[in-house]
């Protein structure tokens, strides 16, 4: 069932949502070659229980660390290790969330780790783009996947893919809620989604073909053909005219 929020409710998810978009630019100063993604991790922690929130992700379902770092070919949940060092030329998406006032925030983002080549940086930018695209026209009233339509159609019409395994979601009391929000979809088709709906919207977009496949730690999801993925993602509102963006 897709929980509508009051304005209440939506007041109290501010402040995760801001510890989620300021503990990803925190994250965004310290990647460099030479950094694991382990101490990622151990920084991103601190940063969230600094601020008096908790890392949702952390322990959620037996996983097991405060954000998913997922480099070149991983496409989400990449477990951060001690032993993964970054090298120059890789990316590294980022995902996290923070749980604060009775709510979470959620939010992604793909870092260059130095010079990347140009294919890496059309797939950073495109994907962020897909994200713009979709929330553009979106409003009260709007049918859910027009926004997996539009994701779908920049993607494909950049030469990327998109992940069906793997969706976006409602958020609110809980981290993952009604409705899923596919990147991919027919527009016109759907639920008419309503205002004070709160959604992450989180392209996940690969360079080579749509295939996934998990690792055998049960986490980690990475593209069959090796080829590198992106992930962009914002916790949203659904406004009578529009959308509000709370990660932004």
């Amino acid at each position: 069932m897709i929980t509508v929020k009051t304005e209440k409710e939506i007041d109290a998810m501010r402040e995760p949502c801001a510890i989620v978009r300021d503990t990803l630019a925190y994250i965004g100063t310290k990647i460099r070659a030479g950094v694991t993604t382990q101490e990622l991790d151990d920084l991103a922690r601190e940063y969230i229980r600094s601020r008096g929130a908790e890392p949702s992700c952390l322990g959620y379902c037996g996983y097991p660390a405060s954000i998913c770092a997922s480099v070149n070919e991983e496409v989400v949940h990449g477990i951060p290790s001690p032993d993964r060092f970054l090298k120059e030329g890789d990316i590294i998406s980022v995902d996290l969330c923070a749980y604060k006032n009775g709510f979470h925030g959620d939010g992604a983002r793909t870092f260059a780790v130095g010079a990347i080549d140009e294919e890496k940086q059309k797939l950073i930018r495109v994907t962020e783009e897909c994200f713009w695209k979709a929330v553009e026209n979106l409003r009260a009233g709007t049918p859910l996947f027009d926004i997996g339509a539009i994701v779908q159609n920049y993607a494909e019409s950049n030469g990327f893919s998109v992940v069906r395994e793997f969706v976006g979601h409602g958020i609110g009391r809980e981290m993952h809620e009604d409705p899923s929000v596919p990147n991919y979809g027919k527009r016109g088709t759907g639920v008419r989604l309503r205002a004070g709906t709160v959604l992450c919207i989180e392209p996940m977009i690969l360079a080579g073909s749509r295939f996934v496949d998990v690792l055998d730690d049960g986490w980690t999801a990475v593209t069959r053909d090796k080829k590198p993925a992106a992930h962009y993602e914002n916790t949203v509102v659904i406004r009578e005219d529009g959308v509000e963006i709370l990660t932004i």
